[in-house]
């Protein structure tokens, strides 16, 4: 569920010089990528050479630049290929300040990218708003709770993760420097962390209001098979959205002691094909559908909806944005939730046709923008619940 390495910098001896170069200069000259000699260094400035050179320079910095600002899809790919000493430069994440020690655990657990955290939290959020009375607010210490469990179970759900898949990540270009593939984290110590970082959310999930072992072990159960679908079938996404919303369930029951089918089913549901939805932008932006990482994904056997939709994709996510507001409709109607939920609704209805509408499958970085989006939509979603309750 939504991931994002660090480039190495080098240095060289330089002779010392009577007039040493600005700071600033040298920063530019010898950088990786912007190493576009700057116009005002150059001595003899309107030399016929020089005028001859400087719009082609002024191009290719402004080239180099855009490397810097976003993943590379295809059409960066190319202009990339066209200036083979350049190099992408990869931005600095805060993990990286964190002792040398605990780095590889941080990115075992993703913590440097919240917004799969968010997507776990949402379905929990929107049930738990949904299940309280009619005209009043939800109730904030379950929110709470399990706001504070879900990082630790999402740590979880990807460290196992990365335990079940790290003898094909060493094969896969995009997965390679993971924790447990690169070596940096040994599969015993992987299994540690996982222990370690389930028993904090088990502890903290014992703090709702109503807590069912069954519905945790369920939850339990989800995550640890989800890595192993991708072996099985193109439709592991399915599979991770049953995983993911399972809030869904866990947030109703913790309210109300007990299940409403006719509300909680559709609510699930709804989840599971917005998931679909957005991993598959996840997947695109992460690179599966290029070609290096689509011949590593079917030499190892990799699955996923990303290869499965191929050159079809808008019409199969489309399809899964309409079944997922349908399904929304569906439970605030069996929910009897007043009309202030209709207004949020179509607000979430264009927020999705936005996304399939400008998503740019051909760039890495617009499928990145368009995934990270989707929390606007579970925002909107929950916003629609909560007004939707308190006014019907």
């Amino acid at each position: 569920m939504a991931s994002f390495s660090v480039g190495g910098a080098h240095s060289s001896l330089r002779t010392p010089s009577l007039f040493p170069t600005p700071p600033t200069i040298r920063m530019l000259k010898h950088h990786p990528v912007l190493n576009c000699t700057p116009f005002f260094t150059t001595p003899s400035l309107f030399s016929p050479k020089n005028l001859s050179l400087r719009s082609s320079n002024h191009r290719a910095g402004i080239a180099c630049m855009s490397t810097t600002t976003s993943p590379v899809g295809k059409d960066d790919q190319k202009l990339i290929s066209g200036q083979p000493n350049e190099k992408v430069v990869q931005v600095s994440s805060w993990i990286d300040y964190l002792p040398k020690e605990i780095q590889p655990f941080a990115k075992l657990a993703r913590v440097d990218k919240p917004i799969g955290t968010w997507f776990l939290i949402f379905p929990f959020a929107w049930s738990a708003t949904l299940a309280a009375a009619s005209g009043s607010i939800p109730d904030f210490r379950n929110l709470a709770v399990f706001a504070c469990a879900a990082p630790f179970f999402r740590g979880a759900a990807c460290t196992i993760n990365d335990f079940f898949d790290r003898d094909f990540d060493k094969m896969v270009e995009r997965t390679k420097e993971r924790p447990m593939a690169s070596g940096a984290v040994t599969p015993f110590q992987g299994l540690c962390f996982f222990a370690f970082q389930l028993l904090l959310s088990h502890g903290i999930f014992l703090q709702l209001t109503n807590y069912s072992w069954i519905i945790e072990a369920a939850f339990i159960f989800l995550s640890c098979t989800y890595p192993l679908m991708k072996r099985l079938t193109y439709w592991v996404q399915a599979y991770l959205g049953l995983t993911i919303n399972w809030g869904a369930v866990l947030g109703w029951y913790a309210v109300k002691g007990s299940l409403q089918p006719s509300i909680v089913l559709p609510l699930f549901l709804s989840g599971c094909f917005w998931t679909i939805l957005y991993d598959t932008f996840m997947l695109i932006s992460a690179g599966v559908t290029n070609e290096q990482d689509k011949e590593d994904d079917v030499k190892v056997g990799i699955k996923s909806t990303a290869l499965k939709f191929g050159e079809s994709t808008k019409e199969w996510i489309t399809g899964f944005a309409i079944a997922s507001i349908g399904t929304l409709a569906l439970t605030a109607y069996n929910a009897a939730l007043g009309r202030p939920f209709f207004v949020f609704l179509a607000a979430a209805s264009g927020q999705l046709a936005w996304q399939i509408r400008t998503v740019n499958l051909s760039s890495a970085a617009d499928c990145n923008r368009k995934f990270v989006s989707n929390k606007w939509f579970g925002v909107l979603i929950l916003s629609g619940i909560l007004l939707g309750r308190v006014f019907s």
